[in-house]
């Protein structure tokens, strides 16, 4: 029903109707509209008072931290307006114990209307009918029913709990409600803002309007895409070999336009339609999957919210092209004809593409290091602990150089090394046993012990590997130096080595780079089953081993060993090494004159010295000396007692931590990140961590700036009292020592300024590298919980030993 009033109300006073009369009138006039349309009244009231602020950008401050991917609640995106339009599943995607692989249900590929979602067995979270629509409700209850601002959060609460599965669709919410009353939207936070909050349930009870389309692009952007697409569609057999090629390497990634807006990005796909036409997706399970017929390579505008967890940059224009043509199209190879799309193909990419120079293969890959294993960590696989508890806490990468690699130098080592390269998706048939031990014993301690036999030769006829072999880049690519972090679900890498000297380091050749692609990006299904998703867990820990052995062959040979063993450690990891690894090389000689007592620290400090401009010496908070360090009036200079051997406090901070510094000066305040590397006496296990864990060589690395997609908890302190800051934190000896921390500093996710400091650690963020930041993840905020009495009477006796 639609009631319109006259715009004018005297029109509808007439002079002779009774004054009494006038004023129902009169009142009626004004208030018909409010009892009618109540909801829509307040929506436009925050539409004409807050024109500035549109909902996505509320939505993705306060929403899309936790919505926005594969891994949110109930597959509720609501990073776009086809997100939040599809609405919500009881489906989850990551279910690690699933028989079956999963449906997919990729937003904008695997169905492109609302009625197909709604086959696929999503619900509307937005409609409402005889009773408010769920996001009405919830966000309702959110309000009602909330924490008390500044309190701890109830013991039994888990934040891990807000990603079972309840999903309750509108009819089910009151049911939901009663049985969790605590479980409104946003989870477990203090209240939202106000305005905040009155955008959303204005938006909520208007049915969640999507805004209207973005403008369509510019002309030179449109031009570039054109060339781009261009070079991707050609049609002689080498080009169309070399676009797949790139394009299953590409296929994640967000691409930004040579020196195009920060904020712009794109992705190749693959299309039934060709450019000038509307793109039609083909949506395979895999990048090397049968397409099912002629298609084109697009480039297609990235619609929706950029979260930092999935913001894999990769630079493309005309310079990228033109390195294209001179690495894959100039050098002189012939191809009789294209290779099969296949699960064969992409389980060994090292004979699907054995036409393109290896040398070719291996500097496109050296080109963007850090976007490649980027693309390992924010990828789709890397979600959850046992995803990433195949790798240690902190450590160092390198890459061996072209020419010192004999897959690239000689064209009889890939040739005879192709047949024990598969990957474990290669091959689905006969039984799990037989696989396993195919792809996870068998093959790899073969091409180890294949691999080792042919670089001793080597190192016998010219001394052994040296600083040489290790490539340096083009005196400008940092990315030739990296340090990856993996804290505890999540992971993250970054340029440059930083922190204290790791416990490990990798080298990684060119078959080694290759196939951790194809087991965690390009031959990863998110939807597949329990089989697949062990096997590629347990494919990597091989991978691994490989770039650590690597490393070791650039030590002198007489430490190898003990280093190999101080690495795995505990009672059943010999048994398994005698399984997994072929016997170590212990005899090769190195090609380096080691001048110290410590080899280790010293290859990788060396290492360093080569491109002095390019990577830091040193790291003037964790790795440094006299003046070399941050200087001590400085914020920096003052975090650097966090960062001592031992640090009996380490083990009870989250594993990533951010520190606001206030100042006068700086409303933003100066941010760092509080790693907690955990330490542990292996990590050649899927389960049961905790028993592997060496909390008592746990140490603090100390960052500056942000690097993590998940902050699992903010402290502030005015920067005058970083001294006192630190002193408390190094008093820390048991969990209400840090509960004391968190009650003086900490900002709990109840704590009246948890939105305001959120925002400005985002805007840290944001400023600190506008390409490469986007949303941050809320989810893995965790409240720190008093510990039970036992625990106390354990921190008690071992802490006054």
């Amino acid at each position: 029903m639609t009631i319109r009033m006259p715009q004018d109300f005297s029109s509808i006073l007439h002079p002779r109707l009774p004054v009494f009369c006038r004023a129902v009138l009169f009142i009626l006039a004004a208030t018909i509209p409010l009892l009618v349309h109540g909801a829509g009244a307040l929506a436009e009231e925050i539409r004409t008072t807050s024109q500035a602020v549109s909902i996505q950008d509320v939505l993705n401050k306060r929403c899309v931290v936790c919505h926005g991917c594969y891994d949110a609640p109930c597959q509720l995106k609501l990073s776009s307006p086809e997100g939040w339009l599809r609405g919500a599943s009881k489906v989850r995607v990551y279910e690690s114990s699933r028989l079956e692989d999963a449906p997919m249900t990729r937003l904008g590929i695997d169905a492109k209307t609302v009625p197909q979602w709604r086959r696929k067995g999503f619900f509307s979270v937005s409609q409402a009918g005889t009773r408010p629509s769920a996001l009405e409700q919830l966000l309702r209850a959110g309000r009602k029913n909330g924490f008390e601002l500044g309190a701890a959060l109830p013991d039994d609460l888990d934040i891990g709990t807000f990603r079972k599965n309840s999903c309750p669709a509108r009819s089910e919410v009151g049911t939901y409600l009663s049985e969790h009353p605590q479980g409104g939207m946003p989870f477990a936070t203090a209240p939202l803002p106000q305005e905040d909050y009155r955008r959303l349930l204005a938006w909520a009870q208007d049915g969640a309007p999507a805004p209207e389309a973005d403008a369509a692009l510019p002309g030179d952007v449109v031009s570039r895409i054109s060339d781009i697409e261009a070079f991707f569609n050609q049609e002689g057999l080498r080009e169309r070999l070399t676009a797949r090629y790139i394009y299953e390497h590409l296929f994640l990634a967000h691409l930004h336009l040579e020196g195009d807006s920060p904020l712009r990005f794109f992705r190749i796909i693959r299309s039934r339609t060709g450019p000038g036409s509307d793109p039609d997706e083909i949506p395979s399970r895999r990048p090397f999957d049968d397409p099912g017929g002629d298609f084109f390579y697009r480039i297609v505008p990235i619609d929706g919210t950029i979260l930092h967890k999935e913001h894999i940059v990769y630079e493309i224009g005309p310079r990228k092209l033109s390195r294209y043509r001179d690495l894959f199209l100039t050098p002189g190879w012939s191809i009789g004809a294209l290779p099969s799309y296949s699960i064969d193909a992409g389980g060994n990419p090292l004979s699907t593409f054995s036409a393109i120079p290896a040398r070719s293969r291996y500097e496109f890959l050296l080109d963007n290091a850090l976007f490649f294993v980027r693309s390992f960590i924010r990828g789709p696989v890397c979600y959850g602990q046992v995803a990433v508890n195949v790798i240690e806490d902190r450590f160092w990468v390198t890459f061996l150089a072209p020419d010192a690699d004999l897959s690239v130098t000689d064209p009889g080592f890939l040739e005879a090394a192709i047949p024990i390269l598969e990957l474990p998706i290669a091959k689905t048939d006969g039984t799990l046993d037989d696989r396993l031990e195919s792809f996870l014993l068998r093959g790899p301690v073969e091409y180890q012990a294949f691999r080792q036999i042919r670089y001793a030769r080597r190192a016998a006829r010219n001394g052994g590997p040296s600083y040489d072999d290790i490539w340096h880049g083009d005196s400008r690519q940092k990315d030739a130096r990296l340090t990856i972090y993996r804290n505890f679900s999540s992971a993250s890498v970054v340029t440059g080595f930083n922190g204290a000297v790791p416990e490990t380091a990798w080298v990684i050749d060119f078959p080694l780079f290759e196939r951790i692609h194809y087991n965690l990006v390009a031959g990863f299904d998110v939807f597949g089953n329990v089989e697949h998703q062990l096997t590629t867990r347990l494919y990597m820990d091989t991978l691994r081993r490989e770039g650590e052995r690597i490393f070791l062959s650039f030590l002198p040979p007489q430490i190898r060993k003990p280093m190999h063993s101080s690495w795995y450690r505990g009672p059943l990891v010999t048994l398994l090494d005698m399984w997994k690894e072929s016997d170590l090389d212990t005899k090769s000689p190195v090609g380096i004159v080691y001048e110290t007592k410590l080899p280790k620290t010293e290859f990788l400090t060396k290492l360093l010295e080569i491109e002095p401009e390019v990577w830091p010496l040193v790291d003037p908070v964790n790795r440094c000396s006299g003046d070399t360090c941050a200087a001590p009036e400085t914020v920096a200079g003052q975090l650097r007692p966090l960062t001592t051997k031992p640090a009996p406090f380490a083990k009870y901070f989250p594993d990533i931590a951010v520190l606001v510094a206030e100042t006068d000066q700086d409303p933003g305040g100066e941010i760092f990140t509080i790693v907690h590397d955990e330490a542990h006496n292996n990590v050649a296990f899927i389960f049961n961590e905790d028993l592997r864990r060496e909390p008592k060589d746990d140490t603090l690395t100390i960052v500056p700036g942000q690097f993590s997609s998940y902050p699992n908890f903010i402290f502030r302190a005015p920067a005058n009292s970083i001294p006192a800051f630190v002193e408390r934190v190094r008093k820390i000896r048991s969990q209400d020592d840090y509960l004391e921390l968190v009650a003086q500093y900490g900002i709990r996710r109840t704590h009246p300024e948890f939105w305001a400091m959120f925002d400005r650690v985002q805007a840290g963020l944001r400023d600190q590298d506008a390409l490469q930041a986007g949303i941050l993840d809320i989810s893995r905020y965790r409240d720190p919980k008093p510990s039970d009495p036992l625990e106390r009477l354990f921190e008690f006796t071992f802490s006054h030993k």
